[in-house]
């Protein structure tokens, strides 16, 4: 039996995932995953890989690239080996992986992440990468800027070469020389500079015979002149070599040094990219993380196979476990039976090797020992087996392995038999395996199967849907109903003539034709109720959105009558206000009266005038609320009339204008229409509007002479307790009191504000220091109060 990672394809997955790593070693690491059988570990797995999904859509994938697996190479420097520079420049690549791995990984939010151990083991190695790209420029070149000694080596190198050639273009462009030359370049012979003279002029030149060229016509010559110039080049050059192999050899060993912590970071890059190309193959399929667990339950909801167009893929829903152990699949051929088969069981097992998998929300994947299938045709001629042989093998090894915790897939189970026997044979197989505890996924023809699930209580039927009316399958799944193999309809579609047809079905029992129709009534009612379904949810849609425009309605009535609430409390306090400003001027004329007066006998009566008016005023102030108070005064008010639709009418407590729009009810309510908005009200809010002239012409009230009569009374008590006001409302009660102890001719008053936030404090001090009639203040000492009152000496 082929392993079920080939049969269900599971491999094709791992290569399709391998795709999205970004170097050999993660890419390796992929192809070889294998499933776990363990639920801790693939719940582990799974997570590090929905974590890494998170992660790149929070803020995209980390930078990934193409580094070489280093482990040998620096193992090799750390025993002392030589490196080349490809080597290093690979270390090098390696270091930059990390540093932008270190860098993203920066940029992240703190919340804690599977992941979060493996990023903590990316510890960039930034003098070891500072030094690599400061030292190497290509894998054939140092840079100049290794080393002092090399940079300045490398300096002297250009410039004798410079004055070389200065020397042998002056040689070059003299006349005579020029006629000895072949032609007037300067070439480079064993790494020395010459000229290339004439076979016939070669005892004109003086100096060093080096080459020949092929034809015996030219000499290459080094000029007596420059021969030590050359000499002192080649002595530069060879200085140049010997530091660059002590370069090399420093950074071999610094490479060796670091050995253990290059390799940690490999493995740690490798597997970073592991999980990472993991999470964007999920992304690539639109896929998501299962609930896992290991009790047998697969719960499979919109599920796709991962090798299909995933834009065309009909999505199936598969369940088994729970209440059904077995589920019997039925329905024509090329219907999808076998690919829900595959998905089943390939979706099992990536989810076992920690991918995700393209379900939908609330799927559940259960964890098996063992996945066991017998899919597709396995007839071998080479072993003389037919198809029945060795899909009976097959089943042999299935039997000898299943146990409680195994998931068997079975394609066309007794198939290549005679149809009574092979039926037979299905239905013990199936029994055995559920005996055992194993959960079956199964598909057939053969009515015995489906007869046999609609008879046994945890044995499910399920079809591949058809649609006769296009004689097309739909590649859904229905649970619970026996799916018909179509042949007639599908040979009819095929071609085969309609009288064969017609004998085929003559000769079909009696009580077959009776279970196919009994099928056919089923499917019918089937759709039908799914049709009223469909419709009943479009109904439950519609009365969803009819709930939530009332809703929205009602809370724009709600914030449209509070509006108007605090509009009417902001128009009122602005009436109270203004009366106050009259009411301090009035008083302020009567001071000033005072001083002109009588001390002993008018102060007295302006005291008590401003008593009465603070009393007043927080009178107007509560009256000021349109919701406790009611802006006729009367709250005794009886309609002249009872109300009838169309009349106008006053709001009482909310001071606005409304017209009636319906008949009174028993409750005493009536609807209104006050402006866009409609509302059911109490008849006892709301008075009549009457325009006509009214018969009883209120009368002018008569201005009173005389003087006003206050009385200011000496108090007992010489503490004001203001504990717990507002400042505002504290400053005008210590100012009232004040001016009463003035009155009373008293000379020091002790103001109780308490200590709290020290800010009711801080406001009466601030006060006291700009009233005239005070000669001083401060704290209360020890006994007093200290900080929690004030003691105000009055002039």
């Amino acid at each position: 039996m082929k392993p079920f990672e080939q049969v269900l394809e599971l491999d094709k997955v791992l290569l399709k995932a391998s795709e999205f790593t970004s170097n050999e070693t993660s890419r390796t690491m992929m192809l070889n995953t294998k499933i776990s059988t363990d639920l801790a570990e693939v719940r582990q797995e799974i997570t590090k890989t929905d974590d890494a999904l998170k992660l790149s859509m929070q803020f995209g994938t980390p930078p990934f690239t193409e580094f070489k697996d280093i482990c040998n190479m620096v193992t090799r420097a750390e025993s002392g080996a030589r490196l080349s520079l490809k080597d290093l420049m690979d270390v090098e690549d390696l270091l930059r992986q990390v540093q932008s791995l270190y860098n993203w990984y920066g940029h992240c939010s703190e919340s804690a992440t599977s992941l979060d151990y493996l990023f903590s083991l990316i510890v960039p190695l930034d003098n070891l990468l500072t030094t690599l790209e400061r030292s190497i420029v290509s894998e054939d070149e140092i840079a100049d800027s290794a080393s002092p000694t090399l940079s300045e080596i490398r300096r002297k190198l250009v410039r004798s070469r410079s004055h070389l050639r200065d020397s042998l273009d002056n040689m070059i462009k003299n006349k005579t020389m020029q006629k000895y030359l072949q032609d007037n370049t300067v070439t480079i012979r064993d790494g020395r500079f010459v000229l290339p003279v004439k076979a016939e002029y070669r005892s004109q030149v003086a100096g060093l015979i080096h080459d020949t060229s092929s034809s015996g016509q030219t000499i290459f010559i080094e000029p007596m002149q420059i021969v030590e110039a050359n000499n002192d080049i080649r002595l530069l050059e060879s200085r140049e070599m010997e530091e660059i192999d002590r370069i090399m050899q420093k950074l071999c060993a610094t490479v060796g040094e670091n050995a253990p912590a290059l390799r940690r970071l490999h493995a740690t890059c490798a597997e970073l990219n592991y999980y990472f190309a993991k999470a964007n193959y999920g992304a690539f399929l639109k896929a998501m993380k299962p609930i896992v667990s290991d009790d047998g339950i697969l719960e499979l909801k919109k599920a796709r196979h991962p090798l299909l167009d995933q834009s065309k893929a009909v999505p199936v829903n598969i369940s088994l476990g729970g209440e059904h152990n077995a589920l019997i699949v039925t329905g024509p051929n090329t219907g999808g039976k076998t690919v829900s088969l595959k998905t089943a069981g390939l979706l099992t097992a990536m989810t076992m090797c920690g991918l995700l998998i393209p379900v939908t929300d609330g799927s559940r994947v259960s964890i098996f020992r063992h996945i066991l299938a017998d899919i597709g045709d396995s007839q071998s001629i080479e072993q003389n087996l037919s198809t029945f042989s060795s899909h009976t093998l097959n089943v042999v090894e299935i039997l000898n392995i299943a146990d409680d915790s195994t998931l068997v897939l079975l394609d066309e189970l007794g198939g290549g038999t005679d149809p009574v026997e092979g039926a037979a044979l299905a239905i013990s197989v199936i029994d055995y395996l559920k005996q055992l505890g194993a959960k079956l996924m199964v598909t057939t023809h053969y009515q015995e199967l489906k007869l046999y699930a609609a008879d046994t209580p945890d044995v499910l039927n399920a079809s591949c849907e058809f649609d006769t009316a296009t004689l097309k399958p739909t590649y859904r799944l229905i649970f619970g109903s026996a799916g018909k193999s179509n042949a007639f309809a599908i040979s009819g579609q095929l071609g085969i003539p309609e009288v064969i047809l017609k004998h085929a079905e003559s000769l079909i029992s009696e009580e077959n034709r009776r279970f196919e129709r009994v099928i056919s009534q089923y499917e019918e009612a089937r759709k039908q109720l799914e049709s009223e379904k469909e419709q009943a949810e479009q109904l439950r849609i519609q009365a969803q959105a009819l709930k939530d425009e009332w809703q929205q309605k009602r809370d724009s009535a709600s914030q449209q009558e509070h509006d108007i609430l605090e509009r009417a409390t902001e128009q009122a306090s602005r009436i109270v206000e203004s009366t106050k400003a009259q009411s301090n001027a009035l008083l302020d004329e009567l001071e000033q009266l005072r001083k002109e007066k009588d001390k002993a006998e008018f102060s007295s009566k302006v005291s008590a005038m401003k008593s009465g008016t603070a009393h007043q005023l927080r009178d107007m102030y509560k009256t000021a609320n349109p919701v406790i108070g009611s802006l006729d005064g009367n709250g005794n008010y009886v309609l002249p009339r009872p109300l009838q639709k169309g009349d106008k009418v006053l709001i009482a407590d909310l001071n606005q204008e409304a017209v009636i729009s319906g008949e009174p009810d028993n409750s005493d309510n009536v609807f209104v229409q006050m402006g866009a908005m409609r509302m059911k009200i109490q008849i006892s809010r709301l008075r009549l509007l009457d325009k006509t002239k009214p018969n009883d012409k209120p009368k002018k009230k008569q201005r009173r002479g005389g003087s006003v009569a206050v009385k200011a009374e000496r108090k007992s008590s010489m503490e004001l307790d203001i504990r717990g006001r507002a400042c505002d409302e504290g400053v005008h009660e210590m100012e009232q009191f004040i001016d009463g102890a003035i009155m009373a001719n008293i000379g020091t008053v002790t103001i109780i504000h308490g200590k709290g936030t020290g800010l009711l404090r801080k406001a009466i001090q601030q006060r006291l220091k700009t009233m005239k009639c005070v000669k001083a203040f401060r704290n209360g000492l020890y006994g007093e109060g200290e900080d929690g009152v004030t003691v105000v000496t009055l002039k």
